[in-house]
């Protein structure tokens, strides 16, 4: 698992301190995947309502609050595939 994996779920961890209500996943390209649902957030490559994927770089800009999920998804640096919903609900957390 990479660093970024480690720091990233370390960071949404304390953003999502109340788990989420369904199942999303951050594909972090090249470097793995972080699982987000009721239960908190971990290292994982599992199914999910809602697939959020983007660069390295996009991600840690996003988790650094410099770049708005909203944003980068419009922009086509982050891409969505599934529950448009949840996705935008995350995206709030995120802002």
């Amino acid at each position: 698992m990479s660093d970024i994996v480690n720091e990233a779920v370390r960071v949404l961890s304390a953003e999502l301190s109340g788990g989420l209500d369904g199942t999303a996943k951050f594909v972090i390209e090249g470097e793995g995947a972080i699982m987000l649902d009721a239960d908190g957030v971990r290292a994982g490559d599992d199914e999910a309502d809602v697939t959020l994927t983007a660069s390295a770089d996009v991600f840690q800009q996003i988790l650094e609050g410099d770049l708005n999920p909203a944003s980068a998804f419009m922009s086509g640096k982050l891409a969505v595939d599934g529950n448009m919903g949840l996705a935008m609900k995350l995206g709030s957390v995120l802002a």
